[in-house]
């Protein structure tokens, strides 16, 4: 009877994606509500005002890491789902692992502008993009292992999405050990990290729209 009830459990893509919208959605609010603006009691001058926004400067750079962050999180996951004909209860329940990680996030980014300087506010932060990747990575391997994935999914997919995880879980490892010497540094690498893999297909896109252009144009 498990057997038989595992075999139906969990099918439908589409409440995960929705499910996911959600997580992603409350995370990236619970994000900016931490962010607190001066008290007013507390404020006499422009001088005043302005060095109370400075001092926020950890919580607004923290919160830029993790808005991108989630940002491609979100896309990487819904990338997988587009690919997938179906879902089975251990995908589902992978699913929800990953969403959990993403979950823990607001928490995370709060250590780290909390506690800026310190390694082990780095460090925390590291291990839960470390988790999120990890359970990303365990979700398309149980859909590609158990073939969920469309008929028509390219061959070449597989390996491109493994391979895309692994990259960037590399460099954030790497951005992670350079933050244990310098936060700032360290913070600022994965944020080139994170621009590069939001902002490079945008870059390839305009190069061949360009490269089209010029082939109409006759140059």
């Amino acid at each position: 009877m498990g057997d038989a009830y595992n075999r139906i459990a969990a099918g439908d893509v589409g409440r995960i994606a929705a499910l996911s919208d959600g997580v992603f959605a409350v995370a990236v609010t619970l994000l900016v509500l931490d962010i607190h603006a001066p008290e007013a009691a507390d404020i006499h001058s422009e001088r005043a005002l302005l060095a109370a926004l400075v001092g926020l400067a950890p919580r607004w750079l923290a919160w830029g890491l993790s808005v991108m962050t989630l940002g491609i999180f979100w896309v990487g996951q819904q990338t997988q789902l587009n690919q997938l004909e179906r879902a089975d209860r251990d995908f589902t329940w992978a699913s929800y692992l990953f969403l959990a990680s993403i979950s823990a996030l607001p928490f995370s980014t709060r250590v780290l502008a909390d506690f800026f300087e310190f390694r082990t506010a780095v460090a925390l932060y590291w291990a839960n993009i470390l988790l999120c990747g990890l359970t990303i990575y365990l979700t398309w391997a149980l859909a590609a292992g158990r073939k969920l994935v469309r008929a028509d999914c390219p061959p070449e997919t597989d390996r491109a999405i493994r391979r895309r995880i692994v990259i960037a879980q590399s460099l954030y490892f790497l951005g992670g050990l350079i933050g244990l010497v310098h936060t700032l540094i360290g913070v600022a690498f994965i944020i080139l990290v994170q621009l590069n893999y939001a902002v490079a297909p945008v870059r390839r896109w305009v190069g061949k729209s360009a490269g089209a252009d010029g082939q109409a144009s006759g140059d």
